[in-house]
């Protein structure tokens, strides 16, 4: 890609997200992902109303009055992408590709950090850690970050989000927010590396799925390449329970999914490409 042109393309992406974090996000984010405790402030004169578990007796007694300690919240935090590469991501049929719609979540997510002070990292990941972006303050450095999210191109196809979870457990060795980004279309069992990564950190999953992964129209007989392995195969999609098995399938798959979420105390949200992504992120956040 011509550098003129990637430029536009991270100018629109940051025009659109940066809009959206101003908006909408920047006050929920603030409200859903607290910092890392209570920091002590300064001293004032004790009003009516005040806990008086928050006197300063020592203070008090060397000023012969009544003085309080004021607290505030530790707001400064890490957070960190951990973004799906794997070939899957090039598809959609709807709106837009569900790689297109990580860059706007990822570029969204970013904006809403850095307007609380907040460092972001990401891990770019298929089945190996493609590249490891440390966790950095400033526009220039969320920039750069959606213009690799654009312009990256994984060495591998397949995934594996346990490798991913690891990587994260042992280079981020402070607590921290950690959104993974995922389609989540993984054949290894990653449920043990969730649980783990999860006591370090705060981890919250956005599961992307394109409307198609979930229903099969009636088009005929149709060849299907699985995009991570190059695997072929032939559906006759003309075949009323094949769509039915294949909608039970995606709909079990996606259940499977949440319920294994909720078992490791991981919050969650599925966005479609065919849909906006404000409503279930502002419902995330919401939630928490």
């Amino acid at each position: 890609m011509e550098t003129s042109e990637l430029l536009k393309k991270v100018r629109k992406v940051e025009i659109k997200t940066r809009g959206l974090s101003n908006q909408l996000f920047s006050g929920e984010y603030h409200t859903a992902f607290k910092g890392k405790g209570m920091t002590f402030s300064e001293v004032r004169e004790y009003q009516p109303g005040d806990d008086i578990r928050s006197i300063d007796w020592n203070v008090s007694a060397r000023f012969n009055n009544t003085y309080i300690k004021v607290f505030e919240e530790e707001r400064e935090m890490t957070v960190m992408l951990l973004v799906d590469i794997s070939a899957s991501g090039e598809f959609g049929t709807q709106k837009q590709l569900k790689h297109e719609l990580i860059t706007e979540l990822c570029a969204v997510l970013a904006f809403s950090a850095i307007q609380n002070n907040d460092k972001i990292g990401v891990i770019f990941f298929t089945d190996k850690i493609e590249k490891f972006i440390p966790p950095k303050k400033g526009k220039s450095h969320i920039l750069r970050i959606i213009r690799d999210l654009i312009e990256f191109k994984p060495q591998h196809k397949k995934t594996n989000i346990k490798l991913a979870l690891r990587y994260l457990t042992n280079v981020i060795k402070k607590r921290s927010i950690a959104f993974v980004i995922s389609d989540f279309i993984d054949n290894n069992d990653f449920i043990d590396a969730l649980k783990i990564a999860n006591k370090k950190h705060d981890l919250v999953a956005l599961r992307i799925f394109d409307k198609r992964e979930m229903e099969l129209p009636d088009m005929g007989l149709v060849k299907f390449m699985d995009a991570e392995t190059g695997a072929l195969v032939w559906i006759d999609s003309s075949v009323k329970d094949v769509r039915a098995h294949f909608y039970a399938s995606a709909k079990k798959r996606a259940a499977s999914l949440k319920e294994m979420f909720n078992k490791c105390g991981v919050d969650s949200a599925e966005i479609n490409t065919s849909e906006s992504y404000i409503k279930p992120l502002m419902n995330l956040f919401k939630r928490r």
